[in-house]
């Protein structure tokens, strides 16, 4: 293809951050005051961290790319940079056309607006007149389905209702390319799918898309191509079906950083031991981690636990908080044991790998990979019609029918080998 087909065009891009440890946090003037007389000699320690480096990227009118990698690979970040949302360190971007960004929930939005006033003010931010945003009034509308909230302020809106008017502004007004993060898992079933359609509907109008997406089939449904990053590189650039390949690859074979201050986050407090009793569970068996959690810093003295389960196609299939069960922990007094247990809904046999996080409004410690376990084959139903619920669902739930009048023969329902 010519050059003059392209959507947009990236080389040597990089984006740095600058890393402080040991700071204090301070609140008043004379709290800093305090310290720099109590610590006249402390100096804050900081380094640099590149979270995007060396990146070049063709992107060609009315192609749909997937962008894939494990958390913290530098996804977001591309996108950013890419969006115009923040400035690179190094590096020249080239875009040619319009750019419709849907990044987190509510990009662009402002609180206080209406979401009438949001589609006007986000068409604006995108570059779109008044009279093309009127054109498509209707139509956003409609794909979000908040008609009777549309002159109520969006902070009154639900998380739900939040995602799905910022999708429906950003994919119906019309931007030459569309920038979208994994933030539709925040809607219903019913909403994902027309999600789905709509990113058809956009990518056969001639719009270039770039998706980031944990989910593989999503992938592979919309996507031409497939770019994998690693640690803010790019470590493959080519067909989808084996861009996928790559990166089910790359998330097998992850072994975790052994150096914890180099994981993400303030580093106040640290998850230094992960364990799981048992590697090799039935579907049945509740799935159980633990871990320990200790202080380096005063500046922060509790924090909730998030714990996400995620397939061997790394789509996270169970997502569990300590704050859900209003549960904190606090390592003040020394390091504390914990530990999550999975009971329900059951898990497919295959093997998982669980993310854990420490957070007080904000990333204290992120630690993806922190432990692996195995599902090995069972049938916990007694019925027949396990494979055909397993090619269906994410994970097999925990249930029971109970119908007035109904009747089982028993010798009907054979209970396989569970010990396969």
């Amino acid at each position: 293809m010519s050059s003059s087909s392209l959507a947009l065009s990236a080389r040597g891009l990089g984006k740095a951050y600058t890393i402080t440890h040991n700071a204090t946090d301070h609140v008043t003037m004379a709290e800093v005051a305090l310290q720099r007389l109590r610590h006249p000699l402390r100096r804050a320690e900081r380094e640099q961290f590149w979270a995007a480096r060396g990146i070049d990227l063709d992107l060609h009118q009315g192609e749909v790319l997937g962008l894939l990698g494990r958390n913290g690979a530098g996804k977001s970040t591309l996108l950013k940079l890419l969006g115009r949302i923040t400035t690179p360190t190094e590096g020249e971007i080239k875009l040619w056309g319009r750019v419709g960004s849907l990044l987190e929930v509510g990009t662009g939005f402002h609180p206080e607006l209406t979401g009438r006033e949001n589609i006007y003010l986000n068409g604006s931010i995108l570059g779109m007149t008044t009279k093309e945003i009127a054109r498509q009034f209707d139509a956003i509308v409609d794909f979000a389905g908040v008609e009777q909230f549309l002159d109520t302020p969006v902070k009154r809106y639900s998380s739900g209702m939040y995602v799905r008017l910022a999708f429906a502004v950003a994919a119906h007004l019309e931007s030459e390319i569309l920038l979208v993060d994994e933030v539709l898992s925040v809607g219903d079933a019913d909403f994902q799918k027309k999600c789905l359609g709509k990113m058809r509907d956009v990518a056969s109008t001639g719009r270039t898309v770039i998706l980031v997406s944990h989910q593989m089939r999503s992938v592979e449904e919309l996507c031409q191509r497939v770019v994998v990053l690693d640690r803010g590189r790019v470590a493959f650039d080519g067909e989808t079906a084996d861009g996928v390949a790559n990166y089910l690859q790359q998330a097998a074979t992850f072994v975790p950083d052994s150096d914890a201050n180099a994981r993400p986050g303030s580093g106040h407090l640290r998850i230094t031991e992960v364990s799981v009793p048992r590697t090799n569970l039935a579907v049945e068996e509740p799935k159980r981690i633990r871990f320990r959690i200790e202080q380096f810093d005063t500046a922060t003295d509790r924090c909730w636990v998030t714990a996400i389960f995620r397939n061997s196609e790394g789509v996270p299939v169970a997502h569990c908080e300590s704050l859900q069960v209003g549960m904190w922990y606090s390592a003040l007094d020394g390091p504390l044991e914990g530990e999550v247990s999975l009971r329900s809904p059951w898990l497919h046999p295959g093997d998982y790998i669980v993310d854990l996080a420490l957070q007080n409004y904000g990333m204290i410690d992120q630690f993806d990979g922190a432990c692996r376990f195995s599902v090995r084959p069972g049938y916990p139903y007694r019925a027949g019609a396990w494979d055909e619920a397993a090619r269906r669902d994410l994970v097999p739930p925990d249930f029971d029918f109970d119908m007035q009048g109904a009747s089982v023969g028993a010798d009907a329902l054979e209970s396989p080998d569970r010990s396969t």
